[in-house]
C-alpha cells in the first residue's frame, strides 16, 4: 500500500489569512490578474455568512532543503489551487488591492445590509445609503470595534431594533472564524502525482499544467526575487501581444520598470510582428531547455526546489544555481537581437504569416536551437540555415506533435553531445530519406485540410522562391499570404459538384492555388481546359482575359511554378484523378528542392 500522499485539515479563515501575511503560505498567483468579478467575491462572503461550505484549497509543501552549513530549512507551503478564493478573502476582509484583467490595481469593497442580511458590491448609491455598511473589511478584520459601528448605525437609523443590529454584526464578524479545508500535499511527491491529485480533487475538471507549477514555484521564492522573474515572464508575453501595455507597467509598476528585466523587454513597445507570440509556457520551455539541456518541465520544478537527481536530496546550492540559470535563460529569450533575428530566420524560410505556423513546438524548439547554437558557436554563418532546416524538418515530420516534452529532452541532449551538423545529418537520413519524399509526403498531400503541415510548407516554399500567384503577372504568393488572399480551385468547385463529386474530392489540396479574386470571379465555373486554353490564346491575341500574362513562355513558367501541367489534355475532366496525382508529386518535389535549398 502506498504512503499517505496528502493531509486534509480544516483551518480558521483567520489563521489562513495570517499564514499568507507571514509568508507561511505563498500565493504565487497574486501578481497575476484576479479573474473573478466582484460579484463572486460578494457571493463568497454571503456563503461564509450563511455557513455554507466554500470548498478546499490545495497547497504543496516545498521540500526541506539542506543549507550550506548542513542545517535543514523547512519548506513553505505553495498554494496551487484556491488562489482566487484566498485573494477574494484578502480583498474583502484585509482590504488588499487586487490586479484586474487590465493589470490595474483596484480595491473591491463588499457592502452589508444588516436588516436584510444582504451583501452587495459597494457603489456610490450604497455609499450614500445610510442602511448599508459600505465596507465589511474593517468590521470583519476587527480594525473597528463592532460596538462603535453599531452605535453609529443606530444613530443613522433610529427606527431599527438595537438587538438585531448587534446580532447581525456578530454573525458578520464570525466570518473570520469560519473554516476552510486545506489539502496539504506531501513534499516528496513528484509533479505527475501532484497533477493527478489536483485533477481528481478539482471538480471543475481544470488541468493544472506543468508550466503553472513552475510559475508557482518561481513566484513563491522571495529569496531569489522569484516574483520579479515571474512578472518578467508574464509581462513579456503580454507585451508581445499588446505593445501598448508598456504604458501600464511604467505607470503602475515602477518597481518592476526599474529592473533589468524591463530594460530587456522595452523594445517590444514598438514591435507588432505576430509570427511568434509566446505564452508563459512557451517562454519557460525555451529558457529552460536552452539553458539546462533538459526538456521536461517537471525537472525544472525539482531543480527550483534544489533537487539533486543523483542523491535524491534537496540542496540550497542547486536551488540558487537553478534560479540564476533560469533568470539568464529568460533574459536571453527576451533579448531584442536574439528574438527579432530568430523571427527573421523563420520569415526568411517563407513562413511570412502567423497562420502558416501550426506547430508551436517546432517554433519553440527552433528558438531553443538558435539560442544554444548562438551561445556555443557565436557568429557561425551556418546557424541561420541550420535553424531553418530544423524548423521545416520538424514541421514536415510533425516531430513535436505527440509527446513533445520527451522529444525536446532527447533532441537537446543529442545536440549537447555532438556537433549539430552531424546530428541533423543523422536525423535527415532517418526521417527524410527517399521513402519520405517519394511516398509519405505525397500521401500527406492527399487530403482536403488546408491546415496540414505539408501544405503550409509548400506555401512557404512558394513564398521563399518569390513565386507569382496562379495566372498572376505581378502579385506573388508571398503577398497573398501576408494580406490573407484567397485560395481557389483549379478545377472549380461548382464545376465538379455538378458532376456529383463529393466534397473531399473537389476540396483536395492538389486542387488548390493562390489566385487573385478578380481572376477567380472571371473564371467562375468554367472547365479548366476551357479557361487555360483561353489563357494560352491571350498570348497570341495580346488581349488579356484571365490575368495579365500575355507571353507564352511566362504563362508556362507560371504554371510550372504552381506545380501545374502545361499540357491542356491534363485539364480534361476525365483526367482529374491523374491531375491530382501528378500535382501532388510535383508539390512534393517542390518542397524537397526548397528544403535542400535552405
Amino acid at each position: 500500500m502506498g504512503s499517505q500522499k496528502y493531509a486534509v485539515n480544516q483551518h480558521l479563515i483567520e489563521a489562513l489569512l495570517n499564514w499568507v501575511k507571514t509568508g507561511e503560505i505563498a500565493i504565487p498567483e497574486i501578481q497575476r490578474p484576479f479573474v473573478w468579478d466582484a460579484s463572486k467575491v460578494r457571493d463568497l462572503m454571503d456563503s461564509l455568512y450563511q455557513g455554507y461550505p466554500v470548498g478546499y484549497i490545495i497547497a504543496w509543501r516545498n521540500p526541506t532543503v539542506r543549507l550550506k552549513d548542513g542545517t535543514l530549512a523547512e519548506g513553505k507551503k505553495i498554494l496551487i489551487d484556491g488562489q482566487q478564493r484566498v485573494t477574494a478573502l484578502q480583498a474583502a476582509i484585509a482590504g488588499q488591492q487586487v490586479i484586474n484583467k487590465d493589470y490595474k490595481k483596484i480595491r473591491i469593497r463588499i457592502a452589508f445590509h444588516p436588516i436584510r442580511e444582504e451583501f452587495e458590491v459597494a457603489n456610490p448609491a450604497i455609499d450614500k445609503d445610510r442602511t448599508w455598511f459600505s465596507d465589511i473589511g474593517p468590521i470583519v478584520s476587527g480594525e473597528v470595534k463592532t460596538h462603535n459601528i453599531a452605535k453609529q448605525y443606530l444613530e443613522r437609523n433610529p427606527d431599527v431594533e438595537e438587538d438585531t443590529v448587534y446580532e447581525r454584526l456578530d454573525r458578520l464578524t464570525d466570518i473570520i472564524k469560519k473554516q476552510i479545508g486545506l489539502i496539504e500535499l506531501a513534499p516528496d511527491l513528484d509533479i505527475e502525482t501532484v497533477t493527478e491529485i489536483f485533477i481528481r480533487i478539482n471538480s471543475k475538471g481544470v488541468v493544472l499544467s506543468q508550466a503553472d507549477f513552475v510559475m508557482s514555484k518561481i513566484a513563491a521564492n522571495e529569496e531569489h526575487q522569484g516574483n520579479t522573474l515571474r512578472k518578467a515572464i508574464d509581462y513579456f508575453c503580454h507585451l508581445a501581444v499588446a505593445p501598448e501595455f508598456h504604458a501600464h507597467i511604467e505607470e503602475n509598476d515602477q518597481e518592476f520598470a526599474n529592473t533589468g528585466y524591463y530594460s530587456a523587454m522595452r523594445w517590444l513597445k514598438n514591435e507588432n510582428d505576430d509570427i511568434y507570440d509566446p505564452s508563459y509556457s512557451d517562454m519557460l520551455r525555451v529558457a529552460f531547455t536552452s539553458r539546462f539541456n533538459r526538456g521536461r518541465l517537471a525537472d525544472l520544478v525539482g531543480l527550483l526546489s534544489g533537487r539533486n537527481f543523483e542523491t535524491r536530496t534537496y540542496e540550497k546550492d542547486i536551488e540558487e544555481q537553478s534560479f540564476s540559470l533560469l533568470s539568464e535563460g529568460v533574459k536571453e529569450f527576451m533579448n531584442e537581437t536574439h528574438f527579432t533575428r530568430f523571427v527573421m530566420i523563420i520569415r526568411g524560410a517563407g513562413f511570412v504569416d502567423a497562420g502558416m505556423i501550426r506547430s508551436q513546438g517546432a517554433l519553440n524548439f527552433g528558438y531553443i536551437l538558435y539560442l544554444k547554437l548562438k551561445r556555443d558557436l557565436g557568429n557561425e554563418p551556418k546557424i541561420e540555415s541550420w535553424v531553418q532546416r530544423w524548423f521545416v524538418l520538424s514541421v514536415l515530420t510533425q516531430r513535436y506533435s505527440g509527446s513533445a516534452e520527451s522529444q525536446f529532452d532527447r533532441d537537446i541532449k543529442n545536440i549537447d553531445d555532438r556537433a549539430f551538423e552531424e546530428f541533423i545529418s543523422e536525423v535527415e537520413a532517418a526521417s527524410l530519406g527517399d521513402a519520405f519524399w517519394d511516398a509519405r509526403l505525397i500521401q500527406d498531400l492527399n487530403t482536403s485540410s488546408t491546415n496540414h503541415p505539408a501544405f503550409k510548407v509548400y506555401l512557404a516554399a512558394q513564398a521563399r522562391n518569390g513565386d507569382r500567384g496562379f495566372l498572376s503577372k505581378d502579385i506573388s504568393v508571398r503577398d497573398m499570404l501576408i494580406h490573407h488572399g484567397d485560395i481557389h480551385h483549379v478545377f472549380p468547385k461548382n464545376y465538379l459538384k455538378k458532376i456529383g463529386l463529393p466534397r473531399r474530392k473537389y476540396n483536395q489540396l492538389a486542387n488548390f492555388v493562390y489566385l487573385q479574386q478578380e481572376v477567380n470571379i472571371k473564371i467562375g465555373d468554367r472547365a479548366p481546359s476551357d479557361y487555360i486554353a483561353t489563357a494560352f490564346e491571350q498570348c497570341e491575341t495580346q488581349a488579356p482575359v484571365f490575368g495579365a500574362i500575355i507571353d507564352r513562355v511566362q504563362i508556362e513558367r507560371n504554371l510550372r511554378l504552381n506545380c501545374l501541367p502545361v499540357d491542356l489534355l491534363e485539364y480534361e475532366l476525365d483526367n482529374y484523378e491523374k491531375f491530382l496525382s501528378n500535382r501532388r508529386a510535383a508539390m512534393a518535389k517542390k518542397i524537397r528542392d526548397y528544403y535542400f535549398s535552405l
